[in-house]
């Protein structure tokens, strides 16, 4: 295993998550406490991310209390955000709180503002392993997050829910998914729904009358309803049905599916590939490794240095976004 060398032997290993859950995040931290234990090190749980570490939130963790888990969606380990953690006050008192309480080494299951935490808490001598878990499928060095099938599946379930409703009254139906600022909810729903149209934020010119022609188009060709996957990159579902309606005469409804995409028992590779990556990033911290990145590339399990990993940069595959358009005529 490849990676920076650590500071000395790693005997307790804490584990937080940060930022917004993601369905299969209890099978990580389930596979770091087993893992962990099984190598003979101390494990404790840190409540609340980075804001539970600074209130030094810190329980022990053992077999029993990761029982259970591995069906349940969100995190036994509850999740915030934490502005004081950006500083670099809050940043030194969270490396104190580790060394307060014996933590040599953290596992940070989380997305790239957590990996940027970790990265600061490495720098300041805590041996740190950041693990990718979040349902936007966002994180440039790893083709897998934890989370994302779980949130995709979810989202394609309820928008074939909608397609029927919406068949029923031969409407427009702008359906919103989550993603931040990626895609890629949008773009598997809208090839796996078979929409008519997807807006992703990294490809979308906002010219809306090629949207509205599209529309008028396809009624005019017969089509009885026409689906519209809209990224909450992008947003506004809102006020663009009603700029739709108008413009088409076609009656358009909008549906935010919202955070519903983040609950829910995880998908068998959700759980899976977390158990996975959560045992491995245990595996790196007794290897000796810090300040990297567990990812999945090519069929397999790997790992990259957390500064690399930052700052490499993701975009829509251009022949999956070309097959998505060929697809919806």
């Amino acid at each position: 295993m490849p990676g920076i060398e650590g500071n000395k032997e790693i005997k307790t290993i804490g584990v937080l998550t940060s930022g917004g859950d993601a369905p299969g995040m209890n099978a990580a931290i389930r596979a770091v406490v087993r893992r962990a234990i099984d190598q003979g090190k101390t494990v404790k749980g840190i409540l609340k991310g980075y804001n539970g570490l600074l209130n030094e939130e810190i329980i022990d963790m053992d077999k029993r209390k990761v029982s259970d888990i591995i069906q349940k969606g969100g995190t036994i380990l509850y999740t915030a955000r934490c502005s004081e953690f950006r500083t670099l006050e809050g940043q030194q008192k969270g490396a104190e709180v580790c060394r307060k309480h014996g933590i040599e080494g953290l596992i940070v299951i989380g997305g790239d503002g957590s990996f940027q935490g970790a990265q600061k808490l490495s720098a300041l001598g805590i041996n740190t392993i950041g693990v990718p878990g979040t349902i936007d499928l966002d994180i440039a060095c790893t083709e897998y997050t934890i989370g994302f099938d779980t949130a995709v599946n979810t989202a394609m379930e309820a928008i074939d829910k909608v397609r029927d409703t919406s068949t029923s009254h031969e409407r427009c139906s702008i359906i919103e998914v989550m993603g931040r600022n990626a895609g890629y909810i949008a773009l598997w729903c809208g090839i796996a729904n078979g929409a008519e149209d997807i807006l992703l934020p990294e490809k979308y010119d906002y010219d809306e009358q090629k949207l509205i022609n599209n529309i008028i188009r396809n009624r005019k060709r017969g089509k009885k309803h026409h689906i519209v996957i809209n990224a909450e990159g992008i947003g506004h579902s809102e006020s663009m049905a009603k700029r739709i309606e108008a413009a088409t005469g076609v009656e358009t409804r909008a549906t935010i599916l919202g955070h519903m995409q983040r609950g829910g028992s995880p998908t068998c590779k959700d759980r899976m590939y977390a158990s996975i990556m959560g045992a491995y990033a245990v595996d790196l911290l007794c290897a000796g490794k810090t300040n990297r990145v567990v990812g999945y590339k090519n069929g397999d399990y790997v790992d990259f240095d957390i500064d690399e990993a930052l700052a490499m940069k993701k975009d829509i595959p251009a022949y999956q976004y070309e097959i998505s358009k060929a697809l919806s005529r």
